[in-house]
């Protein structure tokens, strides 16, 4: 085109970056073209040389495509519940496990702490909670992350020696993961709760609920998950704050069985109504999951797809690919959520627990799409936002779960493959929905929310990879 004929074909403007340019000419009545882009890392030119040096990298898009594939081909099934220390190697006596990377009880929150403080008279290891304390600060019990040892739990995460754990196994790759029984509602353990009322409800959880459990899953042959998931998905849940449908079909797929292993109908009746009469209870089912599908993604070499979310209240931690069991690690963030009538944000603590697993698969804030009713809950705002999250997610993940699909995005899969990469890149964390705990020992839950994952994580660990290239 001559200069002559671009003159006289009109001004058309195209502006690129911020958008204040844009609004102030299409004030004027002057149409404009928007291109939303930002520089690479927020402009930051270290990082933007990390980046330049992953990115076109042939081994990692091929480790990448192995990773993803392994994450969709996951066909995790629960077949047992069992006492932990029968199958989590290693954890004796004075042993506990908890949430998120390690931590030392120096440094540990209130309702860590208060959880220890309930787990070590649960176990006989102190007749009461201060001398309980006195143990645990005093160097005799011996702490570790639940993720050492193939598990996951929510919030406090505790697992102690007599505690029974759910146990998931992934027939595409033959691994197994491992999560407790939800305690219920109210005040529980995993919140920092540690009274009798507490502690007696755990020891049914022991006596009862895990033996018929454990019966009944053996006469069904085990419960493959991932159609439960999907039509949990259908049904409004994105199994992190919302499990209200997963935990029904759990139940009325489980019930038969539940009759035929337990006898006595007002033990069965109890069961039932426990587990029916907790919105939450498919939770720990669904964390388990996500550790036995992300485990096999460990390990693959130059994969820059993260395996690992959890929080310990302290410490907010990740683990990627192609540095395996290696943590990157930063002051965890505060939830931002609604809270029950009585507390503010003054009284919660800082993010807890290793549920963020469900967002490393694609659920949870992933999936924030599916269940516009846990954006009013969690004062994520509205059913528009939640798409919009969702969506945001899909920025930032390698692609997509075809097996689980949300109808409010035209039967899209969630996003799923976190790759560090693409977090610095765009600046995007990670969204996790998840529950508040009170900041001191021995109260609980005072609210929801949601948080994101702190961004320098992902920067220690593209500083890794770029170096290890």
């Amino acid at each position: 085109m001559s200069g002559q004929s671009l003159l006289a074909s009109g001004l058309r403007i195209v502006n690129v970056g911020l958008d204040g340019f844009a609004r102030d000419l299409s004030r004027a009545g002057i149409p404009v073209s928007h291109v939303d882009w930002a520089p690479p890392a927020k402009g930051d030119a270290r990082l933007a040389g990390f980046l330049a040096k992953l990115d076109g990298d042939p081994a990692i898009d091929a480790a990448n495509k192995e990773a993803l594939a392994r994450f969709l081909k996951a066909e995790p099934v629960l077949i047992d519940v069992v006492r932990a220390d029968t199958v989590l190697q290693g954890l004796g006596d004075r042993t506990i496990l908890h949430a998120g990377p390690p931590i030392e009880w120096d440094r540990m929150c209130g309702p860590l702490r208060g959880a220890i403080q309930g787990a070590i008279v649960l176990e006989g290891w102190a007749p009461d909670l201060e001398a309980a304390e006195k143990l645990a600060a005093s160097g005799g019990i011996k702490f570790a992350p639940n993720h050492h040892f193939g598990a996951v739990g929510p919030m406090t995460g505790m697992i102690t020696r007599s505690m029974p754990v759910m146990v998931v196994e992934n027939r595409g790759f033959g691994n197994r993961a491992y999560c407790t029984l939800n305690e219920g509602l109210g005040k529980v353990m995993r919140f920092g709760g540690n009274d009798e009322s507490v502690l007696t409800r755990l020891r049914w959880l022991a006596s009862d609920l895990g033996p018929a459990l454990a019966a009944a899953l053996k006469r069904s042959g085990g419960l493959a998950l991932k159609p439960i998931i999907a039509r949990g998905l259908s049904m409004g849940d994105e199994m992190h704050q919302r499990n209200v449908a997963c935990t029904s079909l759990f139940v009325r797929t489980m019930a038969p069985w539940l009759a035929r292993a337990v006898p006595d109908s007002e033990k069965l009746a109890k069961i039932l109504e426990f587990c029916g009469g907790n919105d939450q209870f498919f939770l720990n089912v669904a964390m388990a999951m996500g550790k036995s599908i992300a485990d096999p993604v460990k390990g693959v070499a130059h994969s820059t797809l993260v395996t690992a979310m959890c929080r310990n209240g302290t410490d907010f931690g990740i683990r990627v690919a192609a540095t395996g069991d290696r943590w990157f690690v930063a002051p965890v963030e505060q939830p931002r959520g609604l809270y029950f009538p009585g507390y503010t944000e003054a009284d919660a603590n800082p993010d807890i627990g290793d549920s963020a697993i469900v967002e490393t698969i694609g659920l949870g804030g992933f999936a924030m799409a599916a269940s516009p009713a846990v954006a009013g809950f969690v004062g994520a705002g509205s059913a528009s936002e939640a798409l919009d999250i969702t969506r945001s997610m899909v920025d930032i993940a390698a692609g997509r779960n075809p097996d689980w699909t949300i109808p409010g995005l035209d039967f899209a899969g969630v996003p799923v493959g976190i790759d560090v990469r693409r977090v610095v890149e765009t600046g995007i964390a990670p969204l996790i929905n998840t529950g508040i705990a009170h900041r001191k020992p021995g109260i609980g839950q005072v609210g929801a929310g949601t948080v994101r994952a702190p961004l320098s994580c992902f920067v220690q660990a593209l500083e890794a990879l770029a170096e290890g290239k």
